[in-house]
């Protein structure tokens, strides 16, 4: 069987009923070579072995993809759980003036097996492990702590303890994305940063349709926020993704191939010819108004990317745009009625993608129908 090691600076302490515990930095691509990734599955008898989840191929790759783009931050410390075959030696000399005595400082060797049969398992950090492995740059120094314990017991529990924090919610990140222009983000992150960015700048400017309408999760207890920041990220994110969507054309124009200075001035035309042509319908409470809910915001922006496909080229200024969604109003039952090519009152769409759809499509028809008159 062959054999090396790996060997680095460290920290030792102790936590627990006396079990060992390191902090040190490795090689990323070095993380897979000491340490097993533990699957979880059952063995024959039916008895549960490992802990972890499979891989996630998408996750992998979109933190691959951000550690390929040159010197990147990431602080993130792996969690490892570590057999009692590695060895640490203490150094020697006389402590620093003022240490608290925590910690140990050492040097610790790590032996490197076979797969199977290595020192470590991964207790947390099995995607970004696997990222570190497949990414160009070898060399990125990167935080482990490791306890020593070959109890899967012990390597359960932490795992389970490490991972029930429930992740940041969305809005929060979509809230704190537009601020984080100086730093690189994985691309599926990085996707969402433009829709916040657009979402910030229709709840905040004056001239804007939705000023202080939008429910923002650093905004608690606002009196005037009736639209969750969720429906018109996603109302610009399809119509950015849509090639035949009205924002579509300025994915690939201004700042960072985006102009967002484009989308945003079509957006405040667009929605705010819609506030003016239903204007019992805006403002209000998505329980006493079926445009002010998510269902009726990405509803009407599947409509958006319909009329400003017809108006390619033929002036799309607010009194055509209004034009244009005046002749769907009269099938519009936003407050009051029963939608007639759907046959439900105008209370029970609801925010499900099935009813989204349906919305979607019964207010395309009713435009449709309209302009061919």
């Amino acid at each position: 069987m062959a054999r090396n090691e790996i060997v680095v600076r460290a920290l030792r302490t102790t936590q627990g009923e006396g079990l060992d515990v390191y902090a040190f930095f490795i090689h990323g691509s070095d993380i897979v070579k000491v340490a097993d990734i533990s699957r979880v599955e059952r063995d024959e008898s039916d008895v549960l072995k490992g802990f972890q989840r499979p891989e996630i191929r998408t996750h992998v790759k979109g933190i691959v993809d951000y550690l390929n783009q040159g010197n990147v931050l990431f602080p993130n410390a792996i969690i490892l759980a570590m057999s009692p075959a590695v060895h640490f030696a203490a150094a020697r000399g006389t402590k620093p003036t003022g240490d608290q005595g925590i910690a140990q400082a050492g040097t610790l060797t790590i032996p490197v097996y076979e797969e199977g049969r290595r020192v470590a398992w991964i207790v947390d950090g099995q995607q970004r492990s696997l990222a570190l492995a497949q990414a160009g740059r070898k060399s990125i120094p990167v935080p482990v702590v490791g306890f020593v314990s070959d109890n899967l017991e012990v390597q359960r529990e932490q795992f389970i303890l490490v991972n029930k924090a429930r992740p940041l919610p969305s809005r929060l990140i979509n809230e704190l994305l537009p601020e984080t222009r100086s730093i690189l983000l994985p691309r599926e992150i990085s996707a969402r940063k433009v829709p916040s960015e657009i979402c910030n700048l229709l709840n905040r400017d004056p001239e804007s349709p939705f000023h202080r309408l939008i429910k923002r999760i650093s905004e608690k207890g606002s009196s005037t926020s009736v639209i969750t920041d969720t429906a018109v990220i996603a109302m610009i994110r399809n119509s950015m993704n849509n090639p035949l969507g009205a924002l579509a054309p300025f994915k690939l124009s201004g700042r960072d191939g985006v102009d967002v200075e484009g989308m945003y001035q079509l957006l405040r035309t667009y929605w705010s010819a819609v506030r003016d042509v239903f204007p019992d319908a805006w403002g209000g409470d998505p329980r006493r108004s079926r445009l002010m809910h998510s269902a009726g915001i990405e509803a009407m922006g599947v409509l958006m990317d319909r009329i400003y496909a017809r108006l390619s080229g033929q002036g799309e200024d607010y009194k055509t745009v209004r034009k244009e969604l005046e002749k769907v109003a009269p099938a519009c039952r936003w407050t009051k009625g029963t939608w007639e090519t759907l046959g439900v009152a105008w209370n029970e769409i609801q925010s499900t993608p099935r009813d989204i759809r349906k919305l979607q499509d019964a207010l395309v028809r009713a435009y449709t129908s309209m302009i061919k008159k």
